[in-house]
């Protein structure tokens, strides 16, 4: 299967760990490229997390290889030098500095292979900040999102790793852009992504907001929002869900199906931009209109009417969303025990990417691998012998736990 998938043939050595550097490995090997994740003995230390970074390791770590070595050793550098002299890319997210300390630098690498593409994931790209160690909270802070999250004078990160995420899925593009390149040129190339600016960019709405209407944009929670209903409304038995009109068309079938002709003839209402300005007072009236129906009724109806709605969903409570379940958007997903913080193999469902190809989903075709999976096999095609192999665990140098 993995053969017809556009990165087919595509090689990867990834010296990543956390959630920005393997989401570039997980995008591009759902792609069809083979990930060869490098892992020292212990195992990255994802595997092991627990609490908010359980998820780490099972989630973006699906359709790779590891191989556990130790690069402090000059054997274990040999191994991955080998692997990276037939590589067509070398990913890595540690901190500046380290993978020059380990002869595994970009000048390094790509006198070695010069048709490379070296890919990085920073904290900053180059310039003042770069020295500074970063984190999704601390660009999140520094670089307005938390600002815009939290209500006024209480910043709040986003409630998922946004920037190590989308970081992560930058410096993918830049790897597909790398390859298109080198189709042309024959020659590799760098690219580096950044957690700093990756926030900015998410941001950069209201930066323009700013920019054009000369007024700073306000944190969400007190925003003036461009649509006249665009709220979450508490209603019966304490049940919550988003309701939203954004157009004058929408507010005729809104005052239609919930009966409401005095607020539809009501010429302070006629358009969204006068729906805005009244909001003080329509709001209350809406609240309390709603507030003896359910959840389901109202999502029944919104629905009926092509109307915007949405229940407010926790995460867990995706694994039986009907939709998902039908459209094939999770895939089954053994998570092996030592990359699960319960110290125990756990059966579960994965989303899959947010993209069809060709009418597809892109499967998980490997569940993410054991420590040390794929040590002995990649090391036979290096050239290493049983005899060789055996030596290099006797000594501590690699780790198997595959065939």
């Amino acid at each position: 299967m993995s053969e017809s998938l556009p990165l087919a043939g595509i090689r990867v050595v990834e010296f990543t760990h956390m959630v920005m550097g393997p989401t570039c490995g997980m995008i591009l090997a759902d792609l069809g490229a083979e990930v060869i994740k490098i892992e020292p003995l212990t195992g990255d230390n994802t595997r092991k997390l627990m609490g908010s970074g359980s998820g780490f390791f099972p989630m973006f770590n699906r359709n790779k290889k590891s191989l556990a070595v130790d690069v402090k050793s000059a054997a274990g550098r040999e191994i991955v030098l080998k692997l990276v002299a037939g590589a067509d890319v070398f990913s890595e997210n540690f901190k500046t500095g380290t993978m020059d300390r380990l002869g595994f630098g970009e000048q390094a690498l790509k006198s070695l292979n010069p048709q490379l593409i070296y890919v990085s994931h920073k904290g900053f790209l180059p310039g003042p900040y770069e020295h500074r160690t970063a984190l999704d909270e601390v660009v999140q802070m520094m670089g307005g999102l938390a600002y815009m999250t939290g209500p006024p004078g209480q910043p709040l990160r986003a409630g998922s790793s946004v920037n190590d995420i989308m970081g992560g899925m930058f410096g993918a593009i830049g790897v597909l852009a790398a390859l298109q390149s080198r189709h042309k040129t024959g020659k590799g190339s760098s690219v580096t992504s950044a957690l700093f600016e990756n926030n900015v960019f998410l941001v950069a709405q209201h930066m323009m907001q700013y920019a054009v209407t000369g007024q700073a944009a306000a944190p969400m929670p007190a925003r003036i929002s461009a649509w006249g209903i665009y709220d979450v409304f508490t209603v019966k038995d304490g049940e919550q869900i988003f309701l939203s009109v954004v157009s004058d068309t929408q507010w005729a079938i809104f005052c239609e199906e919930f009966e409401l002709p005095t607020l539809f003839s009501d010429e302070r209402l006629s358009t969204n931009n006068q729906r805005v300005q009244a909001r003080s007072w329509l709001m209350p009236i809406l609240r309390a209109h709603f507030g003896e129906m359910d959840v389901e009724q109202l999502s029944r109806r919104f629905e009926a009417r092509g109307l915007p709605y949405a229940p407010i969903t926790r995460p867990q409570d995706l694994f039986d969303d009907p939709h998902l379940k039908a459209t094939g958007g999770l895939a089954p997903l053994s998570v092996p025990a030592d990359a699960s913080g319960a110290n125990r193999a756990v059966q579960t469902a994965v989303p899959l990417l947010p993209l069809v190809l060709d009418g597809q989903r892109l499967a998980v075709r490997d569940n993410p691998p054991t420590l040390g999976q794929d040590t002995r096999a990649l090391l036979l095609e290096l050239g290493f012998d049983d005899q060789a192999i055996a030596a290099l665990q006797s000594q501590q140098i690699v780790k198997s736990t595959g065939p």
